[in-house]
């Protein structure tokens, strides 16, 4: 069984990352003190996924309790609200962002007497909220891997391994798992335009877990379900809905659209700490509009007229009347979505 992959931890008072802009080309790890230089990451990718944005959150509010970075800004309970203020405004999407600065929040007000001991209950907190994802992406694997057959072709979309996850993954934690198992043959990866997360990511991935794996093009999946090469579709979250509506990397929907058509299951595989039960359906979901050159620019190269219009939206949202199971470190849910969820959120706060 192969290791996990360490991509984010904290040492000598510092946060330490993979900075995944530059992979596969360089493996290349930042360590900083500075709470702006982790907004910096998160806003620009090199730090990227829904459970890995929320611990690298957690990890970055940490470092401003390090002695000497607040004292001169004022008391104690603004250097949180202005913190929490800054980090929630770097990826809107995922939920796991909100979620991970409220708890880090709220510990370090606990303590905002002294802080020494809020330093203390911030770090704290941050730590085990990292390990949290990553028990929960255990949990995800042991049950999705369940749904794949001996034999398994699958198409997975975008990154949701340990790049992704701070754990062994969502999506890419079940197919390690049926991998292990015995059950798993091939995997697709989508490419994931614009900025080839399955391509420099997942490829990346599944090449150091030695899974036998496939690049297309994004446009190729629905081909590939007309020849019958294709078993199952497995998928991450950024922000899962009341309803079940998901908000997933853009190219999501079409293919779950395309899944449907052509009578293939579509999991979603994420950790309840994704699920939102407080936005009602997809429609409430925060949409996050990346820069116009991530489409017209391919490294140095413009590949559009200058003056072309673009639309770049980061996510879009897959109806839950699209997706077959969404698999969570609870259990398999499936539909009807307002009461399974709702019942795995209340599991989770018992």
């Amino acid at each position: 069984m192969a290791s996990e992959l360490e991509v984010i931890g904290w040492r000598r008072g510092r946060l330490w990352f993979l900075d995944q802009r530059l992979l596969p080309e360089e493996e290349h790890i930042v360590e900083t003190e500075e709470p702006e230089e982790v907004c910096t990451a998160l806003k620009s990718l090199a730090i990227r996924g829904a459970p890995l944005i929320g611990i690298a959150a957690a990890y970055g509010m940490a470092l401003g309790f390090r002695p000497g970075a607040w004292e001169a800004e004022g008391d104690l309970p603004s250097r949180i609200e202005r913190l929490a203020t800054v980090f929630l405004s770097t990826r809107p999407t995922a939920v796991n962002l909100t979620k991970a600065v409220d708890r880090v929040k709220r510990a370090a007000l606990a303590h905002s007497g002294s802080g020494e001991h809020a330093a203390e209950a911030v770090l704290r907190e941050a730590r085990m909220i990292h390990e949290e994802e990553k028990a929960m992406c255990r949990g995800i694997a042991d049950h999705g891997a369940e749904l794949l057959l001996p034999g398994s072709v699958v198409v997975t979309h975008c990154n949701s391994g340990a790049l992704a996850t701070g754990g062994i993954g969502t999506a890419l934690g079940v197919i390690r798992r049926a991998w292990e198992r015995g059950t798993l043959r091939h995997v697709y990866m989508n490419e994931t335009r614009p900025l080839l997360q399955g391509a420099r990511l997942t490829a990346w991935e599944l090449g150091k877990l030695g899974i036998p794996a496939t690049l297309t093009a994004d446009s190729v999946s629905a081909f590939l379900m007309q020849q019958g090469r294709v078993h199952s579709v497995i998928v991450g979250a950024d922000r899962i809905a009341a309803n079940g509506d998901t908000a997933n990397k853009i190219g999501t929907y079409a293919l779950a659209v395309a899944a449907q058509h052509h009578g293939i299951p579509f999991y979603v595989a994420a950790p309840t700490s994704t699920v939102d039960l407080a936005t009602p359906s997809g429609k409430d979901i925060p949409i996050e509009i990346r820069s116009e050159d991530e489409l017209v620019m391919l490294g140095s190269r413009r590949v559009a007229p200058k003056g072309t219009a673009v639309y770049s939206p980061a996510f879009d949202v897959t109806p839950g009347s699209l997706i077959t199971a969404i698999v969570t470190e609870r259990g398999v849910l499936r539909p009807p979505y307002e009461s399974s969820l709702a019942a795995a959120g209340e599991r989770v706060q018992a």
